[in-house]
């Protein structure tokens, strides 16, 4: 097997009530829901309107425990959005990952192993939602349109959502393994 690496340049967490915004931490314990006190903490959701197969408020598995983000494509956004900053707080990231420039396109699947032992599995691309347009363009009120400039510049650049695999410790400073999956090849078939 071959492994991809990236550093934990931040922890975050979000368990201030009424937002999604997270704020920075030594290091988080997950388990097999998440992060305890984490907003997105469970095993379990509701659905919503990314999930337009079910109706709203459906209860379903919580494949968005984490949301991960990379250095990079943070300083590429706030380049694009014409701003000195748009930090993984806005966007409700728990991690920040420096050294893998290319996060979002991480084929679901692929795994996240910490030196801890514990692991994460990649759900997929976190879509750009305007919630943290809206963040964004409250701290920068000079700069118009960002709220609709964010989802779209936002596109393929987000980061990720994983789910636990394997319960461990997060720790700033960490040295993660990255095991891409690969993508299948598959023919596409009508039902």
């Amino acid at each position: 097997m071959k492994f991809l690496a990236a550093t934990v340049e931040s922890v975050l967490l979000a368990d201030t009530p009424g937002t999604f915004v997270t704020r920075r931490v030594d290091q988080v314990t997950l388990d097999m829901a998440g992060i305890p006190g984490d907003l997105h903490y469970g095993l379990t959701r509701r659905s919503g309107g990314r999930e337009p197969m079910y109706p709203r408020g459906t209860e379903i598995r919580n494949r968005r425990q984490l949301s991960v983000v990379s250095a990079e494509e943070c300083d590429q956004l706030a380049q694009q959005l014409g701003l000195d900053a748009v930090l993984p707080e806005w966007l409700g990231a728990n991690l920040l990952l420096r050294g893998f420039p290319h996060l979002t396109q991480l084929p679901p699947g692929s795994r996240l192993l910490l030196p801890s032992g514990g692991g994460l599995v990649c759900e997929g691309e976190n879509a750009p939602c305007r919630h943290p347009g809206k963040i964004i363009q409250a701290l920068h009120p000079t700069h118009p349109h960002l709220i609709k400039r964010f989802v779209s510049i936002a596109k393929k650049q987000r980061g990720i959502v994983c789910s636990i695999e394997c319960p461990g410790t997060i720790v700033q400073g960490d040295s993660l393994r990255i095991l891409v999956e690969p993508i299948a090849r598959l023919q596409p078939q009508m039902v």
